[in-house]
């Protein structure tokens, strides 16, 4: 799968929930690997804010992010929209704190998303797929959550709230294709005597009954129906018999509960990596949602980091030299691009590139601002794979390696003057006639860079 952003810029126009301000909010289109920002440009310098559980600072009301003093509140159904449509990379400008709310879901962003046009981009979706059960609960608010593994993206979320109006309801979704027609129209809800709770805070300033379904849990004066209509600017104000006010219609016979998911949806997009698992969710919120992400990401981080860095110590005598090398490669000047091997085994090589200013494809790469081509990486991997099958035959002055295939190769970060490369080489299978296959990677420090399939053959020269 490509990683995908929209054609062209978009705005959508509403209020803030809780602030009541008019708010206009434009999604733009992003390169590869851009993730999802907000940006607010009402403020100086115009800051932006990663799309991330490590920027969530809020969680009472909806899901806020901030950075720097700059923040953006109820983003919630945003993230829902563009989850939904996996949309990959996207900058969401807006001119106030707060996303508009417009009718409590998220379909109104879904259709402006999908009437403007989705894209691919050249770069692959990277999915990271569960490898174990993963479990958050709490037990004062019964919330109990699950990652299971699974090779999709799955969601199953139970509400209860020990209510005789709402009642138990579950929502489910097999596949994020069925997020458009199923999930994204679900509004939020409230409780009548929460709806009473926020208006004297002065919050849901921009409520109007429109945007919310309001659950009535008790029973309701004539007096109280007047003055809930006159706080909304209401003429009047009703309770439906299911204990809906103002005798709103439910889309869904358990639209609380699917709006839940949607909410699920969108606060975990902030791990900032599409995942495939089974998702179960007993009573979330975003509190939960946002605790349960940061688990799932700091799983992330730990399987990552697991990567096989090699350690390079400069005062350590090298395997090979540059000179024993010059003597088992081929290449010359300005080919020759490994300067030592620092450890051989078997089935694996590990090697040193020290990148200066003075390479001479610096002079053509970006002089004024220098960075290391990526096909430059890719040969000085492929030179060390070749002192690997070299360092097997006898004479490997009399052979030379030629390139047959690459595959899978992703440039993870730029490589710039100043820099030591270190390479690991590892063959995936047995060499047969002169042909390796060869699992390669190239770090700078404890940070992966490059990696890819290398397939080459040693030939007689």
């Amino acid at each position: 799968m490509k990683q995908t952003t929209i054609k062209k810029a978009v705005s959508i126009t509403g209020v803030g929930l809780h602030t009541g301000k008019d708010v206009t909010m434009t999604f733009n289109p992003a390169m590869d690997n851009f993730g999802i920002k907000f940006q607010r440009i009402d403020l100086d310098g115009m800051p932006m804010i990663e799309a991330d559980v490590d920027n969530v600072t809020d969680t009472s009301r909806g899901t806020t992010i901030e950075k720097n003093g700059a923040k953006v509140a109820t983003i919630e159904h945003v993230m829902a929209s563009l989850a939904g449509l996996e949309i990959d990379n996207c900058l969401v400008q807006i001119d106030a704190p707060e996303t508009p709310i417009m009718d409590g879901s998220s379909r109104y962003f879904v259709k402006v998303l999908k009437d403007i046009g989705i894209q691919e981009l050249d770069a692959e979706r990277e999915y990271f797929t569960i490898p174990q059960n993963i479990y958050y609960h709490e037990n004062d608010r019964q919330v109990e959550m699950i990652a299971m593994p699974l090779d999709d993206y799955r969601l199953t979320v139970m509400v209860d709230y020990n209510s005789t109006v709402l009642g138990s309801q579950h929502a489910s979704i097999t596949s994020l294709k069925e997020f458009e027609t199923e999930i994204s129209s679900c509004r939020t809800f409230c409780f009548l005597h929460e709806l009473e709770m926020l208006y004297n805070n002065n919050l849901i300033r921009g409520g109007d009954l429109n945007n919310a379904i309001v659950i009535v849990d008790r029973v309701i004066e004539d007096n109280e129906l007047e003055h809930l209509a006159k706080m909304f600017n209401k003429p009047k104000v009703e309770v439906k018999k299911e204990g809906i006010l103002n005798n709103v219609d439910l889309r869904f016979h358990n639209e609380p509960a699917r709006h839940k998911l949607l909410d699920l949806i969108g606060d975990l997009a902030l791990i900032g990596v599409p995942i495939k698992a089974q998702i179960m969710a007993a009573r979330p919120g975003h509190a939960a949602n946002v605790a349960f992400g940061k688990k799932i990401k700091a799983l992330i981080k730990k399987v990552r980091s697991n990567v096989n860095v090699p350690k390079y110590d400069p005062n350590k005598a090298p395997v090979y030299g540059i000179n024993e090398i010059t003597k088992m490669l081929p290449h010359k000047y300005p080919f020759l691009l490994l300067d030592k091997i620092i450890d051989i085994g078997k089935n694996y090589v590990v090697g040193v590139k020290n990148v200066t200013i003075n390479e001479p494809f610096f002079q053509g790469h970006f002089p004024g601002n220098p960075v290391m081509p990526g096909v430059m990486i890719v040969e000085a991997m492929a030179q060390a794979g070749g002192i690997l099958v070299l360092s097997q035959v006898d004479n490997p002055e009399n052979y030379k390696t030629l390139f047959m295939k690459i595959d899978g190769v992703k440039f993870k970060d730029m490589v710039l003057p100043g820099d030591t490369l270190v390479f690991r080489l590892e063959l995936l299978a047995p060499i047969r006639r002169g042909v390796c296959l060869m699992k390669a990677t190239a770090f700078v420090g404890d940070k992966l860079v490059c990696e890819g399939e290398l397939m080459a053959q040693v030939t007689p020269k």
